[in-house]
């Protein structure tokens, strides 16, 4: 036959709490709430939350309290003794624990923790808000690059998502090349943009080989001109040195007109 559970204010529930992940509670106590435990969902979240935040107070050092707030909780503890011995006799109130100034000190910060923990996920959900609402949103771009030779069957395109300022090659048919070369993508961009180019107006953005099918995919950084409508002029692909790819000394081997 189980115990019957006396009502109890926050504050005691909280000690109760903390005698509980402290193992401070008698067996019979202990039974009394774990039945507790189960009829209330909320009190379990309450005693998950309490265990992982004395997790990080029993990593600090022992402290001693400061005499105020050494006052203050033995003024708590005499209210709530005092209230205790008003009630009737007939409900068995759970027995006081004697716990060590490390323990009430362990739980006020716990309490403290967790209040921490919620005031910053909400400051981070509302800055999340706020950024998604003020920074202007880019739609992706699909670029389709296509053999600049009649006779080659090689294909490319470039997804880009200037968001994250990332875009997705894929490549088919391209020949391996042989060691010492590689194959560059390059972004290039209308004469009088404002932007750092080469002598032929182009920005390196990528550079990738393909496997023994012919084949690349890969993420590759972009930069930031494509955050900037009206600047790209074309993207290309041409063969470089693997040692000076930034040289551009290669044609274009694929390309796509915009």
């Amino acid at each position: 036959m189980s115990m019957p559970m006396p009502s109890m204010s926050p504050e005691e529930l909280q000690l109760l709490i903390a005698g509980y992940v402290l193992s401070d509670l008698d067996p019979e106590e202990a039974a009394a709430f774990e039945q507790l435990l189960a009829a209330n969902p909320a009190i379990a979240e309450d005693v998950a939350q309490m265990q992982n935040a004395l997790e990080v107070s029993y990593a600090s050092p022992e402290v001693i309290p400061p005499a105020h707030l050494r006052a203050d909780i033995l003024n708590q503890i005499s209210s709530m003794a005092a209230e205790t011995a008003r009630r009737p006799a007939s409900t068995r109130p759970f027995h006081r624990r004697s716990f060590s100034w490390r323990s009430l000190v362990e739980v006020a910060a716990a309490g403290l923790v967790v209040a921490l923990g919620v005031n910053n996920y909400r400051l981070s959900q509302a800055l999340q808000t706020a950024q998604s609402q003020t920074m202007p949103q880019y739609a992706t771009t699909t670029y389709v690059l296509d053999a600049t030779q009649g006779d080659s069957v090689a294909s490319a395109v470039v997804t880009v998502d200037p968001n994250n300022l990332e875009a997705t090659l894929t490549a088919e048919n391209l020949p391996p090349l042989p060691p010492g070369q590689v194959y560059v993508l390059w972004t290039v961009l209308q004469q009088d943009a404002p932007f750092t180019v080469d002598e032929k107006a182009a920005i390196l953005t990528g550079v990738f080989q393909v496997d023994s099918q012919g084949s690349a995919s890969k993420t590759i950084a972009v930069p930031p001109v494509y955050r900037v409508g009206g600047v790209v002029s074309r993207v290309a692909v041409t063969i470089e040195d693997a040692n000076a790819p930034q040289r551009h000394a290669g044609s274009p081997i694929m390309v796509t007109d915009l």
